[in-house]
């Protein structure tokens, strides 16, 4: 839905749940390093002339804060993935003034469980506030990057807002943790991305509440590695008549992102997402396991190998395997900073609920659309090509 409002040159927020982890931390440095000159724009789709036609504020007008429980700063997370081969030892000391202002701004996160979801929702939502009115910005976009959250348990207080709030009024607590912080950014006035594939504003409840205050949101889980290329070469098959047998997957990976997906009950919102749009794009139902196991030796790094069995003319069986290697937080940091331009102009132009047309970045995209990326390009480009009409 929209109602179209002319751009505005004024200051955006970018408030991270899980400000000093490592994609939040690589997103920070690398803006710090383009606005600086020490970087290029390599990896940032909203630099390509399709894409910025929608004329997107600058990364030079980005100010960035968040909320954290972990202990630490940016200082050492930066210093930690300088030391992984993930960052340039010469640019984290180049930015090291500007990343300590950023750290200043970061704000103890609310443990679950320490308080009332209705106190810990209102204390989100004041320090959003308060952020937006300090550095007199003209809106803050959150971006939830925190560790991966179990799928949602069936609540009923989640389907209905006025049954949501009735119940956090009443001291229950049936928000995950990514749903309390998207509930209190939207009572805040701030759009919201799911970049991962954690409940966030999917209940309905908040679905609900975001078209009310009249906020856009993108998601889910964002697509950076593995599934990307899967959304390419699915089409392939589906467009040449190919019958796909079986399509399985293993994916390695460290860091705490791989810890978090070792526990079986958490990883099942990522398994969910990965295999979403897989049967979709062929038609098909489709065998093969999918596993994500985790190493701790490859730390932010990751590798996937897939193995396809597919079918040709006279039932001919043949097979193709492929091998991703990279660096999550790399892959990661230029779509935050996308995602934060692109739901920044959709909120200038007066958009409201989940934009579709965001779906190119997502494994399970909120809002109508395909998965193939090819067709998610197209539709992305013709959104931002509204600017130039």
């Amino acid at each position: 839905m929209s109602n179209e409002t002319n751009r505005s040159d004024g200051r955006t927020g970018v408030w991270f749940v899980g400000a000093r982890g490592s994609v939040a931390t690589t997103t920070v440095v690398g803006a710090l390093a383009v606005h600086a000159g020490l970087a290029e724009h390599t990896g940032m789709v909203s630099e390509l002339p399709e894409v910025s036609a929608a004329r997107l504020t600058g990364i030079d007008r980005l100010v960035f804060g968040g909320h954290e429980v972990a202990e630490g700063s940016l200082a050492k997370r930066a210093e930690e993935l300088r030391a992984g081969g993930v960052l340039p030892p010469a640019v984290v000391a180049a930015v090291a003034e500007e990343l300590a202002a950023v750290d200043a701004r970061v704000a103890p996160g609310v443990p679950p469980g320490s308080v009332s979801q209705r106190a810990a929702t209102g204390r989100i939502e004041a320090d959003l506030r308060a952020f937006r009115d300090e550095h007199e910005l003209d809106r803050v976009i959150v971006v939830d990057v925190s560790s991966t959250e179990p799928p949602v348990a069936d609540d009923p207080a989640l389907n209905d807002l006025d049954r949501l709030e009735a119940a956090l009024d009443d001291g229950g607590a049936p928000l995950p943790g990514s749903s309390a912080y998207a509930y209190a950014a939207f009572r805040a006035g701030c759009p919201y991305v799911a970049f991962t594939p954690s409940p966030g504003p999917r209940p309905p409840a908040l679905a609900e509440l975001a078209e009310r205050q009249r906020l856009p949101w993108a998601g889910s889980d964002a697509k950076t590695g593995e599934t990307l290329v899967k959304t390419v070469l699915a089409p392939m098959f589906a467009m040449r008549a190919l019958k796909v047998r079986s399509w399985s997957s293993v994916n390695l990976l460290g860091g705490g992102d791989g810890q978090t997906l070792a526990d079986p009950v958490n990883a099942a919102s990522k398994t969910a997402t990965k295999a979403h749009g897989l049967e979709e794009i062929l038609g098909h139902r489709v065998d093969g396991p999918l596993h994500i196991d985790y190493v701790p030796d490859l730390g932010d790094w990751k590798t996937a190998w897939d193995m396809i069995s597919f079918e040709g003319f006279l039932g001919t069986r043949m097979s193709m395997q492929f091998t991703w290697s990279g660096c999550d937080s790399a892959l990661a940091a230029p779509l935050v900073l996308d995602l934060v331009r692109l739901v920044a102009r959709a909120h200038e132009r007066g958009e409201y609920g989940p934009v579709p047309e965001l779906g190119f970045f997502f494994k399970d995209p909120a809002g109508a659309g395909g998965h193939d990326l090819s067709g998610q390009w197209d539709r992305l480009v013709e959104w931002c090509a509204r600017d130039t009409r």
